[in-house]
C-alpha cells in the first residue's frame, strides 16, 4: 500500500519582504544561485522568494524533518515547478522512499502557499 507523504506551508508576502530587506544575506543564505536568478528576473522577487521558502517549509514537512539545510531544497523553475533535493535531504528522502518529490505553488498579493507530495513506497506512516 503506497502511503502520501504531504507538506503545506503558508507564508504572508509582506512579512517575508520586510524579512528580505531586514537581513540583505538572507536570499543568500536560503535560496540557491538559479532560485535568487529566477526570483530577482521577475516583477516582484519578493513574492517569488516568498512562496519558495513556503514550498521548502512544505517539503520539510511532507519528509518529517522540517528543512534541515536550505540550500539542498530547490525549486526549480520554468513551466511546472519541480523540487530537487541534494546533501543530507537527499538521503532522507530515499530513506522514507520518497524520491520523487512534487510542489504546487500559489500566491496572490496577501500571501503564498505551497503542497509538497512524494510516494511513500514503503507504505510505512510517518510523523
Amino acid at each position: 500500500m503506497n502511503i502520501m507523504l504531504i507538506g503545506i506551508d503558508i507564508i504572508e508576502n509582506e512579512r517575508f519582504a520586510r524579512a528580505l530587506k531586514r537581513r540583505p544575506r538572507l536570499a543568500e543564505r536560503v535560496f540557491t544561485d538559479a532560485e535568487r536568478e529566477y526570483c530577482y528576473s521577475r516583477p516582484d522577487p519578493a513574492r517569488h522568494f516568498a512562496v519558495r521558502f513556503a514550498a521548502k517549509e512544505a517539503v520539510g514537512k511532507a519528509l518529517g524533518t522540517g528543512v534541515c539545510s536550505w540550500r539542498e531544497i530547490e525549486i526549480v523553475s520554468g513551466g511546472k515547478p519541480e523540487v530537487r533535493v541534494t546533501g543530507s535531504t537527499s538521503r532522507t528522502a530515499a530513506a522514507l522512499g520518497a524520491g520523487d518529490l512534487s510542489v504546487s505553488l500559489s500566491h496572490c498579493g496577501l500571501v503564498s502557499v505551497a503542497v509538497a507530495a512524494a510516494n511513500d513506497d514503503r507504505g510505512e506512516a510517518h510523523g
